[in-house]
This record gives C-alpha cells, sequence and structure tokens, in this order.
C-alpha cells in the first residue's frame, strides 16, 4: 500500500510544516514548508524539495548552494499537520550560513545569539 499525501492536513495554501532534523545528533535543523507534491517528490528522489512561499516554486534544498538534505526518515505527528524530516545534512542547513536556523535564545529578559557561522 503507498502513502497517500491527501490524509495530511494542510493549511488554507495547501500547506503542511516540515521540519528537519539531523538524523544521527538530532538537533533540529531549519523549518520549511511543503506540499502534497513537494513531499512525494522528496520520497520519491530522497532529497528534500520544499515549497517556497516567496518565490511559489519548488525548492530542492541544496539545488544553488550545495547545502543538500538527503532524506534518512520522513514522520508525520499524531495530528497529521506536521512532518518530520531526518536528513543527512550537507553545509549548512540555515540561509545566514549557520548549521541551524536556532541559534537566538529567547527569554524574558531579550535575545542572545548562541552562535552565528555566517
Amino acid at each position: 500500500m503507498s502513502f497517500d499525501p491527501s490524509t495530511l492536513k494542510y493549511n488554507e495554501a495547501g500547506l503542511i510544516p516540515a521540519i528537519a532534523q539531523d538524523h544521527e545528533t538530532g538537533e533540529v535543523l531549519m523549518m520549511a514548508w511543503m506540499n502534497a507534491e513537494s513531499l512525494m517528490r522528496t520520497l520519491e528522489t530522497g532529497q528534500v524539495t520544499y515549497w517556497s512561499r516567496s518565490r511559489r516554486q519548488f525548492w530542492e534544498k541544496g539545488a544553488t548552494s550545495g547545502h543538500v538534505q538527503t532524506l534518512k526518515e520522513m514522520r508525520i505527528d499524531c495530528d497529521r499537520d506536521c512532518i518530520l524530516l531526518q536528513v543527512s545534512q550537507v553545509g549548512a542547513a540555515c540561509h545566514t550560513g549557520a548549521r541551524s536556523c536556532f541559534f537566538t535564545q529567547v527569554s524574558v529578559e531579550g535575545e542572545v545569539v548562541l552562535r552565528s557561522e555566517s
């Protein structure tokens, strides 16, 4: 039986959030959006493909930067409205050049940049 992406819950724009996590370390690398077709492209090719909201086109991670994400495992959450992508990341995941997009710590006192590799 093959996977049916229509069983997932997408937002009004037909998108679902996808969180990329390093499959070896568990580090959360980034969050982006997928639609049913980008999700299936990812499953079929093994190369993570997102949907770019700003460019309104498919975005194969690393196609221009070389910072490729290769899918190791895909999971869906219990509500079927979020995707977890366990990936092998080559280079930076963040467009700033950082390994992860999540390098700013926030508290009631303010923000602290823990690291910036850009």
